[in-house]
């Protein structure tokens, strides 16, 4: 029973489209970019898996306090080959967040390395911790 649940945990999830009331202005699949957040007193770092996406592919847009991330996935085969079984869908990833005010806009660096966008969000330095020193009288 145990070796049931662990082969149920392994098994790898596949793309999810999104699911939503907005309408769709490019035809094609949508699809949710897995993403993890973590962060320290420094930065806020977020991790998108985004496979099959280009850097030229990707569009980063942070208006007012909501980030945006979207990336295409270009079609990777040759206009002669004839499809003979299709799995890895083409589409968009599309997924956005609200950024709290405590992040350095100017300063938000991103990279996309193996199919993972990296982007480290920095804090202001009014948002990071300061020792406050107790003076003895």
């Amino acid at each position: 029973m145990a070796n049931e649940a662990q082969n149920r945990d392994m098994q790898v999830k596949g793309k999810q489209e999104v699911t939503g009331t907005a309408e769709q202005t490019r035809p094609g699949p949508v699809f949710t970019p897995p993403v993890d957040i973590c962060e320290d007193e420094n930065v806020i770092k977020l991790m998108a898996d985004m496979p099959g996406v280009k850097p030229d592919d990707v569009n980063i847009d942070v208006r007012e306090d909501t980030l945006t991330l979207i990336g295409e996935i270009q079609p990777y085969e040759d206009a002669e080959e004839t499809d003979v079984m299709i799995e890895y869908e083409i589409g968009q990833y599309f997924r956005q967040f609200t950024l709290p005010e405590l992040i350095d806009r100017e300063k938000i660096d991103a990279q996309l390395k193996d199919g993972v966008l990296t982007l480290e969000l920095p804090k202001a330095e009014a948002a990071k911790p300061q020792k406050i020193e107790i003076k003895s009288g």
